[in-house]
């Protein structure tokens, strides 16, 4: 008996945000510039597929910067760096362009303030994580880091403590939710920024994975497995109760998922490109018959401006005799 076909929806806004699409565009107007090979610190972005792209240009990715030659053009990732990392570019004289996405450089400024301001710092986030370590390492003072409501009950803070909050960036305001009202609850003396500060991009994809998991047999993320946004996601999908899974491309589609399902919800994380999606839905296509449609969702138009050093030099200006 032929099976029913398969619905494929997709999810809207879903893939690259606007701090990913500067970060790459940083890398490539960067050889193009120097017309050959550029270093960069870590990877410029949580996904291996544009990472191995990047590298055919001729970005050279390295984990430290005594890889890096001297006077070779230097750049720092997404997620940003620790203030050490700064130094000793500049005691060194490497050239940097920085593509740290704006929105963690924000962060890097509410931590500096709120340490020059003799506050204890509470940073909430995941430990290992690059964003983490560049967000710590920004300050001298320490850096209490918790992640659940119970690491809020172990901080080694008085009651009384003059205490502020930071967030990592990919987390949404659903994750940090619980862990700020833990804060406000133990803590007389509490500042933070703007829940408006938290990434908007996180926490539309969070949305739209949560509607898409509404409407879906089965949930397939797009991202890879050291990406904080996708991960989540997925979680998202099997918190609501629907089978969901990580994969890096159509190469990693197990037909077996498949069994049972009408509909079948696809989403990317935010430093995964479109064309990986596309790979996903020719594997499934070549199992199932299917239809593709996308959910309706945010429109996000937000750009970042490229560091001045890179941006496009503005036409002369044409003197009339």
């Amino acid at each position: 008996m032929p099976q029913q076909p398969l619905h494929v929806i997709l999810a809207k806004p879903r893939g690259f945000c606007a701090g990913v699409r500067r970060a790459i565009e940083i890398v490539e107007r960067a050889i193009e510039r120097d017309d050959g090979t550029v270093h960069v610190r870590h990877e410029i972005v949580h996904n291996h597929y544009v990472v191995d792209r990047l590298r055919a240009k001729g970005a050279v990715f390295v984990q430290e910067l005594a890889e890096v030659p001297d006077g070779a053009t230097t750049i720092f990732s997404a997620h940003g760096v620790p203030r050490s990392v700064e130094d000793e570019a500049r005691t060194r004289g490497l050239p940097v362009i920085d593509a740290t996405c704006p929105l963690v450089a924000k962060v890097h400024l509410h931590t500096r303030r709120y340490a020059r301001m003799g506050r204890a710092i509470v940073l909430i986030g995941h430990a290992g994580h690059a964003e983490v370590d560049g967000i710590i390492g920004q300050v001298d003072a320490p850096v209490h880091l918790v992640s659940t409501v119970d690491d809020v009950a172990r901080l080694p803070l008085p009651s009384d403590s003059r205490v502020s909050y930071v967030t990592q960036t990919t987390l949404s305001v659903e994750d940090t939710r619980a862990v700020i009202a833990a804060l406000t609850a133990r803590f007389d003396d509490l500042i933070g920024p703007q829940l408006s500060d938290i990434c908007y991009a996180t926490q539309n994809r969070q949305n739209a994975v949560r509607g898409l998991a509404r409407v879906s047999d089965l949930l397939i993320v797009v991202g890879a497995a050291n990406s904080s946004n996708s991960n989540r996601l997925r979680e998202i999908g099997e918190e609501m109760g629907v089978p969901s899974y990580l994969v890096d491309d159509g190469e990693s589609i197990d037909p077996a998922w498949l069994k049972g399902a009408t509909t079948v919800g696809i989403t990317a994380g935010a430093s995964a490109p479109d064309d990986l999606v596309d790979s996903v839905i020719a594997a499934i296509g070549r199992w199932r018959t299917i239809t593709v449609s996308q959910r309706d969702g945010v429109e996000e138009n937000l750009e970042f401006n490229l560091p001045p050093e890179l941006r496009p030099t503005p036409p002369a200006a044409t003197v009339l005799a």
